[in-house]
């Protein structure tokens, strides 16, 4: 008896997707995406908002993306993220389609869906794929995983009262509690 074959999905699949799924490839496998929630959109709103500013008042060059927003991490066809920030200081990555190649900084607001994605699956992706830094923002714990991947520093768990630093941008503080009602 032959085994049974595992589709492998490809960005063709992901485009062939009816108007309003969303989904995500990993490796050829597709994960689809549940509507985000209040509290996802308004920290995805306000952070982009925090750091956007931060870059326009400090003569940066990076832009700030939030989804959906196409990112083809290997520049594969099996691997497709739209990650709920991302930030992309070179601009020879970023065409019509999206970032070809790996965002500086990805933020990731953790839904009840998604946190294994999160924590596992995209940590793995996201640091192979040459991210220089990664935030796992939980709004159901209100804690932060920094995780430091241009110097190979140990991730640091935050509470969302504490005063974090971006590590691409030193004298950048986010404090999410008072980003909140």
């Amino acid at each position: 008896m032959p085994l049974l074959k595992k589709k492998v999905y490809t960005t063709e699949d992901i485009y062939a997707l009816p108007d309003g799924q969303r989904a995500e490839l990993i490796d050829g496998q597709m994960y689809l995406m549940a509507p985000p929630k209040t509290i996802h959109q308004r920290l995805v709103s306000k952070l982009g908002q925090k750091i956007a500013n931060y870059i326009d008042n400090n003569g940066g060059n990076c832009e700030v993306f939030p989804a959906p927003f196409a990112v083809f991490l290997y520049g594969d066809d099996k691997n497709y993220v739209e990650p709920d920030l991302s930030i992309i200081c070179d601009k020879s990555k970023i065409d019509d389609r999206g970032c070809n190649g790996a965002p500086d900084w990805i933020i990731e607001i953790v839904s009840p869906s998604n946190a294994y994605m999160d924590y596992n699956i995209k940590l793995f992706k996201y640091r192979t794929a040459g991210v220089r830094e990664y935030w796992i923002v939980n709004p159901m714990k209100r804690t932060v995983m920094v995780f430091d991947f241009a110097y190979e520093k140990n991730s640091n768990q935050y509470n969302f009262e504490d005063d974090i630093s971006s590590c691409i941008y030193g004298n950048l503080t986010i404090n999410l509690a008072a980003m909140l009602p």
